[in-house]
């Protein structure tokens, strides 16, 4: 069940496949102004080397999460989901943890696994390392288009940047059947001091429960 929960956690936060390696199938002929969008994403990203807010997190039956997210480059991530949610999740540059608060129980990947692995890479490359079917640019949003058929997320991923500094705002990840799960992202501190414990996995976890 936990493994479930875990699968879906990864899925909903879809963060995890912002930078795939995909096919290329399907994938759209730019423009010069849209491959120009592109750079300046790549730029923005690979500029932000430390990163921590808030986040919500919208599920397709109109249910809402909320928690705090925390993100170092490379190999480094911190999903906490506050109550009632029990979920925390974590990458500590080798690993990726999954846990059940509640429970005290967990399922972990080597990172190396995981879509994750993309997004916490060194350096970034969206055009190269994503198949995106579509951008557009608006006056105060640019919105992106990436298909994604990977084990823990296959669908259709839209990111909605700030126009202005290419942040990230919201993500959306549509799935095989046509169900739409959000993310926005707010009070925003990028390139701040982060706390290496933030990214401390709990190995024995298990261990420890299965004692008890």
């Amino acid at each position: 069940m936990l493994q479930k929960t875990a699968l879906a956690a990864l899925k909903s936060l879809a963060i995890a496949a912002l930078f795939l390696g995909l096919s290329g199938l399907g994938a759209k002929a730019l423009t010069a102004d849209e491959t120009k969008t592109l750079s300046d994403v790549n730029a923005y990203f690979n500029s932000v080397k430390t990163m921590h807010g808030d986040f919500i997190q919208f599920g397709p039956e109109g249910g809402q999460t909320e928690g705090k997210f925390y993100i170092s480059r490379p190999g480094k991530v911190r999903f906490y989901y506050n109550p009632p949610a029990k979920l925390d999740i974590i990458a500590d540059g080798k690993s990726v943890s999954v846990k059940d608060r509640k429970l005290a129980t967990q399922d972990i990947w080597p990172l190396s696994q995981t879509p994750l692995r993309f997004l916490l890479a060194a350096d970034i490359d969206l055009q190269k390392d994503a198949n995106v079917t579509n951008v557009i640019v608006e006056p105060d949003l640019v919105t992106v288009t990436l298909s994604d058929q990977t084990t823990f997320n296959s669908g259709i991923l839209t990111l909605i940047f700030d126009a202005k500094d290419y942040a990230l705002k919201q993500w959306t990840v549509t799935d095989a059947q046509g169900y739409d799960t959000s993310v926005a992202i707010y009070n925003v501190t990028t390139n701040a001091p982060t706390d290496p414990k933030l990214f401390q996995i709990d190995y024995l976890a298990n261990t420890r429960q299965n004692q008890n």
